[in-house]
């Protein structure tokens, strides 16, 4: 399932337009992303936490030229499963 099909399963519910609905997919992938970049995180009852955690700078080798390179800390998107979900996936 991608974007558009979700934007397709909000437009049956809803019964509005296509558009209408693509919009509103589109915004609420724009709030959470919006949210992760200030780096506060966004809670969604029965499907999880989207957050942010830092990773670690570490040395890491180039496949091509077997050469050592330095990977910077970096701030990387999580999702946490709500129990729920897990409970659904099962």
């Amino acid at each position: 399932m991608n974007k558009q099909d979700i934007a397709e399963k909000v437009h049956s519910v809803l019964g509005t337009t296509k558009a209408d609905a693509e919009r509103a997919v589109e915004a609420m992938i724009d709030c959470i992303v919006g949210e992760l970049k200030k780096g506060g995180e966004v809670s969604v009852a029965g499907l999880g936490i989207f957050k942010t955690k830092m990773r670690a700078a570490r040395t890491a080798r180039n496949p091509r030229t077997g050469e050592t390179v330095q990977v910077p800390s970096m701030r990387v998107p999580k999702f946490q499963p709500a129990k729920a979900l897990k409970e659904a996936v099962r």
